[in-house]
């Protein structure tokens, strides 16, 4: 399957429509995405995966608003960002999505809670009852209680990708993107991880796209979309490891 086809704003997180990405220009150019269409229901679990420079990074950071497009539309739920400023799109950022990477991205000098409630604070918000008992929840959630006053060099890296969830989870965004949010931790912590992220979508409803290159955490996932060439050439719905894994053997196979 080459495309996905765009359900109504309503019941959609994010959504990118004829979507093209390319590097350089003329003979030299590099197409990173390619004519790409997809639509990420409300409530979803999607994994994004596929072989390296098959464009799955390239496609989350667009629809996430850290890039650019050269050709296409984009929205997050109803909004579309694909022309707005610099300004705009950041508050949008701020309050409709949240991130977690492989490198975590904490702030060395802040202890945890001031970590997690970060984003409210960029956004010139004050943190208020409501946003205390969702810290409470949220730490208690996570195991992270008796860590609100560490900072993250004191805290093992299960931990710190733990304060990095809280941290997106913190202002309830439409949708939550993770890069290779297992990369750095050992098998057991990333499993711990990703039961986390499982809680956040069927517990709370909380839409999740993870590009990842383990069919295991991709497993977690309700949909598996894979990409080859800066294509979608499959659209799956709960494969398994083994199913995964057998699929991206096939499409990493010379031709």
């Amino acid at each position: 399957m080459t495309n996905i086809p765009i359900t109504s704003t309503a019941t959609t997180a994010a959504r990118v429509e004829s979507l093209r990405k390319a590097y350089g220009s003329g003979d030299a150019a590099v197409i990173a995405v390619a004519d790409v269409t997809l639509a990420i229901g409300s409530g979803e679990f999607t994994a994004i995966m596929g072989p390296s420079g098959s464009g799955k990074s390239t496609l989350m950071h667009i629809m996430a608003g850290l890039d650019a497009p050269t050709a296409g539309r984009v929205w997050v739920a109803e909004t579309e960002i694909t022309e707005l400023d610099d300004n705009r799109l950041t508050v949008l950022r701020r309050r409709q999505i949240g991130f977690v990477f492989q490198a975590f991205n904490l702030v060395p000098t802040l202890d945890v809670e001031s970590n997690i409630v970060l984003p409210l604070v960029l956004d010139g918000r004050r943190v208020g009852s409501r946003d205390r008992e969702r810290l409470t929840q949220l730490v208690g959630e996570l195991g992270l209680t008796d860590r609100m006053r560490h900072r993250p060099h004191e805290l093992s890296g299960g931990q710190q990708q733990r304060v990095a969830i809280a941290r997106a989870l913190m202002s309830r965004p439409d949708i939550l993107f993770a890069d290779e949010p297992t990369g750095n931790l050992d098998p057991r912590t990333g499993r711990e991880v990703l039961e986390l992220l499982c809680r956040a979508n069927r517990q709370h409803g909380q839409t999740i796209v993870m590009v990842t290159h383990d069919p295991v955490a991709a497993a977690h996932a309700d949909r598996v979309v894979y990409l080859a060439d800066g294509r979608i050439v499959r659209d799956a719905v709960a494969e398994t490891a083994e199913q995964i894994a057998q699929y991206i053997l096939t499409i990493e196979a010379p031709a």
